[in-house]
């Protein structure tokens, strides 16, 4: 588990409980299937901006299949030759030669080539960009969405910080060696970062673990075992208030701004071992740039609330979620949308995937999961917050080349048609065959050339100011 505390497994009986058939895993992986479901029909749908693309072929009959397509250029062409001879076009009655000229020319302008390039072309060029950058785009509509996010959320451990927790304190109500000795006996079994740097700890001292019976994870809280006929108890402040076991308020003020881990034995607390997670410089960088951007930034974090809200003054972050359990997350995504927020989500773990899904762009960041991957829209193959804000601006710049395509491209069918046609003939104006060729060539060329100019596209200046954290419900 990533947040807060907790997913354990560890115990060949444990293996078989936590595997693929573990009510928790179970739970999470229907939510995923079911907001799949809920979004089949739009993810199936073909992107806005080719929509657009095939409406403006439709009006000049460019979108319809062979040979329908042809035969409808055929049509525009005879109706040209047809009327040739009308006087505001020819001058005079049956001018069949400049009329068969005006169906030819109008013929060859009207090929859609650019049309046909103006979109296709940016995808393709996009999609290789984003891949040298380290952007694989899994969902071409959400990286569409994109350019539309106003607000980011970050799952805090592991992609704000580096996820390598160390302990810093001790703070023992029983000899501190039986302390370690407990704890370590029932983290060992566990697979989460903070267990294991507790583990780490203890075994540094010549601690050597203890063989445990009835081990089991409690979600979002923390880890339970028997050790020599003792319950044990180690989790976070959920776990407190579910065994309903009290805490000196000096001793939290004590703690404030780190992950505390309490161990609880027999029903009272033994102790509290305090650790630090150390913020990655590159996050700093990352929601500067996102604020710079206009976005407003958020933090999810199972953690307490000292501890969420020392990582967001670090990182001058405007608003969090704090001690979130795992099947909340999903639930604070589906509240900033009903705000009328568009949202990405950016998180690395299991139970990151149905926030990953409720969101309008889930971005899976480093390594990650098998879930989390299959449930994010785009994946981040470094493990890197900057290219959240990189992939944003990217998808502006691509939905901004392909509109300037469209435009050019449909403008210049609007424009080049008519002349073709003859419509200025009457003031001297009269493109042949041979000039309407290279006007289509000429429209081609340019959306290509104003497609490649992407390739030299760099992320904006990453400058920005700090805003002050509030706590969010």
């Amino acid at each position: 588990m990533k947040h807060g505390y907790v997913e354990a497994s560890g115990l060949d009986a444990a293996h078989a409980r936590h595997g693929a058939g573990h009510p928790t895993l179970h739970r999470r992986a229907g939510h995923v299937e079911e907001f799949k479901r809920r979004f089949l029909v739009s993810l199936l749908l073909t992107l806005p901006i080719l929509l657009f693309s095939e409406t403006v072929q439709g009006w000049l009959g460019f979108s319809l299949e062979f040979p329908r397509r042809e035969l409808v250029m055929l049509a525009l062409s005879a109706a040209v030759y047809l009327y040739g001879g009308w006087p505001f076009l020819a001058g005079s009655l049956g001018e069949p030669d400049f009329a068969f000229e005006r169906a030819v020319t109008v013929m060859v302008i009207a090929c859609p080539h650019a049309l046909g390039l103006a979109i296709p072309l940016v995808v393709a060029l996009s999609t290789s960009i984003a891949a040298r950058m380290g952007v694989l785009i899994r969902d071409r509509r959400a990286f569409e969405a994109a350019r539309m996010v106003n607000a980011v959320v970050f799952d805090k451990t592991g992609t704000l910080t580096e996820g390598r927790f160390g302990v810093s304190e001790v703070v023992a109500l029983i000899p501190e060696r039986e302390l370690l000795e407990l704890a370590a006996s029932v983290e060992v079994n566990s697979e989460h970062v903070i267990a294991r740097a507790i583990v780490e700890y203890a075994e540094e001292r010549g601690v050597t673990p203890l063989k445990v019976e009835e081990f089991r994870s409690l979600p979002g809280k923390g880890v339970y075992a028997r050790v020599n006929g003792r319950d044990v108890y180690v989790g976070g402040p959920n776990l407190l208030r579910d065994l309903r076991v009290e805490v000196d308020g000096e001793l939290l003020d004590r703690l404030r701004g780190r992950t505390a881990v309490f161990v609880v034995v027999d029903g009272k607390l033994a102790g509290v071992i305090a650790l630090s997670d150390r913020v990655r410089s590159e996050s700093l960088e990352a929601v500067r740039r996102l604020k710079e951007m206009g976005i407003k930034v958020y933090m999810l974090t199972g953690d307490s609330e000292e501890a969420a809200r020392a990582v967001a003054e670090e990182l001058g972050i405007d608003d969090y979620f704090a001690q979130v359990l795992p099947h909340e997350k999903a639930e604070k995504i589906r509240l900033l949308r009903e705000r009328r927020l568009k949202v990405a989500m950016v998180g690395d773990g299991v139970n990151d995937a149905p926030a990953l899904v409720t969101a309008d762009v889930g971005i899976e960041i480093g390594a990650g999961t098998d879930v989390a991957v299959e449930s994010a829209d785009i994946i981040l193959v470094r493990n890197d917050p900057r290219d959240v804000p990189k992939l944003i601006e990217l998808s502006r710049k691509v939905y901004s080349k392909m509109v300037q395509n469209l435009w050019w491209a449909a403008g210049y069918n609007v424009m080049a048609i008519p002349l073709a046609a003859g419509a200025l003939r009457w003031a001297g104006i009269v493109i042949n065959p041979a000039v309407g060729a290279l006007l289509m060539s000429i429209s081609t060329v340019i959306v290509a050339v104003n497609s490649q100019t992407l390739r030299r596209w760099l992320p904006g200046p990453r400058v920005g100011g700090r805003a002050s954290p509030s706590p969010l419900g």
